[in-house]
């Protein structure tokens, strides 16, 4: 039994519940600001569990691997981020002017590269016990092991930086 247009429609889903997730965050936040607590506080679970159906789908179409596989995909996909599509989005946001698109095509640009380098290190740390934290910071995305006095990428005080 051929499965690609099942395939097809998982990879179309888990993109679909992805962008549903990150939309309705971004609008929950936003319903937050305005004090329209109820409106946040829905539009928080429905972003949650589109992560839920996303997620599902992703597994469903055998695409979560060994923790080593991921991390290679992973690395790839950081790679085309900062050396391939953020490049041309930000020549393109450039000539047309727009600074806002431009500021945050930077940040993920430099963002995604920091990314790539921590998965790389943890794919040669794999086997490592030792337990590392990680800091994020909430304005670029920028991830540091240590947190810095301000993020080398946009400049945010480091106390604002989020421990995982």
């Amino acid at each position: 039994m051929d499965n690609q247009k099942t395939l097809q429609n998982l990879m179309e889903a888990f993109a679909g519940e992805s962008q549903a997730n990150r939309k309705y965050s971004a609008y929950s936040k936003k319903a937050e600001a305005e004090g329209k607590k109820n409106a946040a506080k829905l539009f928080k679970a429905a972003s949650d569990a589109e992560i839920l159906h996303a997620q599902k789908h992703f597994e469903v179409a055998g695409k979560i691997m060994s923790t080593v596989e991921n991390l290679n995909d992973a690395i790839k996909g950081e790679n085309h981020e900062y050396q391939s599509m953020y490049p041309e989005f930000l020549k393109v946001a450039q000539e047309e002017g727009n600074q806002a698109a431009v500021r945050t095509f930077t940040y993920a640009l430099k963002a995604e590269e920091v990314h790539a380098r921590l998965y790389k290190e943890a794919l040669e740390n794999i086997e490592q016990e030792e337990e590392v934290f990680y800091y994020l910071c909430p304005v670029c995305g920028n991830i540091e092991k240590v947190v810095p006095e301000k993020c080398p990428i946009c400049g945010v005080p480091g106390t604002k930086f989020i421990k995982y």
